[in-house]
């Protein structure tokens, strides 16, 4: 198939570009959000950059959307409205925001798009009314059992640490820099040390080790020389780092929140909303590599099992191929479908892209 797909969140792409099909990514002048084509990664061929402007409407087979405004983008440039004469798909990566957990999904209560989620935690807790919903998890791109633990420091993996506080859990990392050295990688995360100020707490400012955005490979490889992985985020999708930190073979602390008791197995590590806990937990980590290393383990297979990439390409494509081949151009969509909604939900989630990636776009 040929599949129109924007590079919104740059991780979750670096999956789905490996499978079988042809992948139509828009691209432009000025890249940004509607524009960025391949980004500079490192890419199959099938992940081909494409002028929307010039595309010809009758080569795409399907739209994976993951923007409300996409549908309108889709309609004005192909002259094919997605889900009436274009087969389409919604991909919801993040958790609901608002009113929690009343929060209505921008592709509510209409039939011609089915929502996809990312985690039996968001399709819980989005009200998507009477549209058809499923989950297919996410799949990792095994970067290989890399772990060493060498440093004895915890790594944490957050994009715009400052400007997104709470919901990342920045406020918590003081609390963790008082048991033991962090390293922290991630956009935006170079204001971190002067917005924390651990010397308001009576830490040494080298408990707290900026690493910044790096490109993945060496992510992973800098990463994996961290003795654990922490995930103090409270209220975002399940992060894209934590699953690979855990293929790296890495023991992972996590707040239990969202999809991470999903996501982490027992002996892998420690989830809990006890923060305290947490600490202790790290603190133990950080003494006995043997045991650290013990828990990685299980973290992998753990990680293999479930977000495997072929599960994922797998779960596409059979979702792909139950789509109808072509709806009837003369059909219009219900009222109330996304269609009508889309302009004004057009605010969904403007802190998409963290959620769910690792350190770029």
């Amino acid at each position: 198939m040929r599949i129109l797909v924007w590079h919104v969140h740059g991780g979750w792409m670096e999956a789905f570009v490996r499978g079988r099909h042809e992948y139509l990514l828009p691209t432009s002048s000025d890249g940004g959000a509607w524009g960025l084509g391949r980004g500079g990664r490192e890419w199959p061929a099938a992940a081909q950059e494409v002028d929307l402007e010039s595309l010809d409407p009758g080569s795409v087979d399907a739209v994976v959307l993951q923007r409300p405004e996409e549908i309108a983008a889709v309609a004005r440039a192909l002259g094919r409205r997605p889900g009436v004469d274009l087969p389409a798909v919604y991909l919801e990566h993040n958790t609901p925001k608002g009113d929690v957990p009343f929060t209505l999904h921008p592709l509510a209560d209409q039939s011609t798009i089915p929502v996809v989620h990312v985690t039996h935690f968001n399709q819980l807790f989005w009200d998507t009314g009477t549209a058809t919903t499923t989950v297919i998890e996410h799949g990792i791109p095994d970067p290989g059992h890399l772990y060493s633990g060498e440093q004895e420091e915890m790594g944490v993996v957050v994009n715009e640490p400052v400007r997104r506080g709470r919901v990342t859990g920045t406020d918590l990392l003081p609390g963790f820099a008082g048991v033991g050295p962090l390293r922290v990688f991630g956009m935006g995360t170079e204001d971190l040390r002067e917005a924390l100020n651990l010397k308001r707490s009576g830490l040494s400012e080298e408990r707290l080790r900026i690493a910044g955005d790096v490109p993945a490979p060496k992510l992973h490889q800098e990463l994996a020389r961290c003795r654990l992985y922490l995930h103090p985020l409270r209220w975002t999708s399940l992060g894209l780092a934590l699953l690979e930190a855990m293929h790296l073979g890495m023991p992972v602390l996590a707040l239990a929140t969202t999809e991470a008791s999903r996501a982490i197995p027992r002996g892998a590590g420690l989830v809990s909303n006890d923060v305290d806990d947490l600490r202790k937990f790290a603190r133990r980590l950080l003494d006995d590599p043997d045991d650290a290393y013990a828990m990685g383990i299980i973290a992998r297979e753990a990680a293999l099992q479930r977000y495997g990439l072929n599960k994922f390409l797998g779960a596409w494509d059979q979702l792909l191929a139950e789509l109808p081949k072509a709806t009837r151009s003369g059909s219009r969509p219900q009222s109330g479908t996304a269609f009508a909604r889309h302009d004004t939900d057009a605010r969904h989630d403007t802190d998409a892209r963290h959620d769910t990636e690792r350190t770029h776009p």
